[in-house]
């Protein structure tokens, strides 16, 4: 199956499981999600008040991917409200790290999306036009994973431009 079919049909499911059913039909069926221990206070808010969106993202990262550890609207700064992406890292169980972009614009954008090891090394990367996200990429450590967020009409034409050194928890 093609990325681009399998992007479309993970998103259809989660918009379908977000959107369409009730949220508490939702809450009985998908996992809960938490912020983790280090989360920031914006982490543990927007996971309090955006439970469907969180969850949504989650699903495209896939089984076990259930501590959120970072959300940042973007661009760095925007009310949460107003914000044209969304960047959420999810760690898993064994300390693997995972990266969605949402694109909140609501038409197709270039998107790249990069993590990479502490060091700069083993970076998971995924670039295109895309209406819906960028992602996941994921990164087998999340000490201190370093990641860079872009999106824009074209990749020489950004409105967002997010590189962080610390997006996943130092330890």
């Amino acid at each position: 199956m093609s990325t681009t079919v399998l992007r479309t049909a993970v998103a259809a499911t989660a918009l379908a499981t977000a959107v369409l059913t009730a949220p508490s039909a939702v809450a009985a069926h998908e996992p809960e999600f938490q912020a983790s221990k280090k989360a920031d206070t914006q982490a543990k808010s927007f996971v309090q008040a955006h439970p469907q969106a969180v969850a949504a993202a989650a699903i495209v990262c896939g089984t076990g991917f259930d501590q959120v550890s970072r959300v940042v609207p973007l661009p760095e700064g925007t009310d949460p409200r107003e914000r044209l992406a969304t960047l959420f890292t999810y760690i898993n169980s064994s300390g693997k790290g995972c990266a969605i972009l949402d694109n909140n614009v609501g038409s197709a954008r270039y998107m790249y999306l990069k993590v990479c090891n502490i060091n700069g090394t083993n970076c998971d990367t995924d670039s295109g036009t895309f209406s819906q996200y960028a992602g996941p990429v994921y990164v087998p450590s999340v000490a201190c994973a370093p990641v860079t967020a872009k999106m824009g009409k074209t990749s020489s034409d950004l409105f967002i431009n997010y590189k962080s050194e610390y997006v996943f928890p130092c330890n």
